[in-house]
């Protein structure tokens, strides 16, 4: 079964897990609904995740906005045809190179093709992308997410999530992740909505701006 959220039904989903749990409600008390963060579907959202793993939001949007003033519209073809010094004057890391012509490989030779994506299970969209070098776990949650729109994700992988988590509950710093999951056990099917309200709190506290 495939489940996704919009912009009509995400607020009555923040609904229900305000009634849920009191920390989520007061989030959504103190700080308004979160932002319904989304993402085009496609190879570039892909390259802009890839980007953002392990660096700030900042960084990797800056590396992205170079790409896209260097190319324009980020296709698989422009990035095959990128050399690796034109990659790197893009900021993209000698792993990132790699990672994002591997991607554009596999969509040129349709070993991936994201346009069935929206009809596969968030399981064999994983199992797909996870097959790519360079794409895990975390890329994959976030392109669930906020691509597809799938309302069950919690990507444990992200360390704002995490902290935010920590924070909201008021955990041991050494919680284990086993111990989070069933923290948010009774947030489904809707744990993505409710990663969005700990990440709306995590940025609020942080007064982070966020780019688009």
């Amino acid at each position: 079964m495939i489940h996704t959220f919009s912009a009509d039904s995400f607020q009555s989903h923040c609904d229900l897990l305000a009634k849920k749990d009191k920390h989520l409600r007061g989030i959504i008390k103190k700080h308004g609904y979160p932002p319904m963060w989304t993402r085009k579907q496609g190879f570039e959202t892909l390259i802009l995740t890839i980007l953002e793993q392990q660096v700030s939001l900042a960084s990797a949007f800056a590396a992205y906005k170079k790409l896209k003033s260097r190319i324009g519209v980020v296709t698989p073809a422009k990035i095959l045809a990128m050399s690796n010094e034109e990659l790197r004057e893009c900021y993209f890391t000698r792993q990132k190179q790699l990672y994002a012509k591997e991607l554009a490989t596999a969509i040129v030779t349709k070993q991936l093709q994201l346009k069935k994506f929206p009809e596969m299970t968030d399981e064999d969209v994983r199992t797909q992308l996870t097959a790519i070098k360079g794409i895990g776990n975390w890329t994959t949650d976030v392109y669930l997410m906020h691509a597809l729109q799938r309302t069950d994700l919690f990507p444990l992988g992200d360390i704002a999530l995490v902290n935010s988590l920590k924070e909201t509950k008021q955990l041991h710093p050494h919680v284990t992740k086993d111990e989070m999951l069933t923290i948010a056990e009774p947030w489904r099917p809707y744990r993505t909505i409710a990663a969005m309200i700990l990440w709306h709190a995590y940025i609020k506290k942080r007064n982070i701006k966020i780019e688009a």
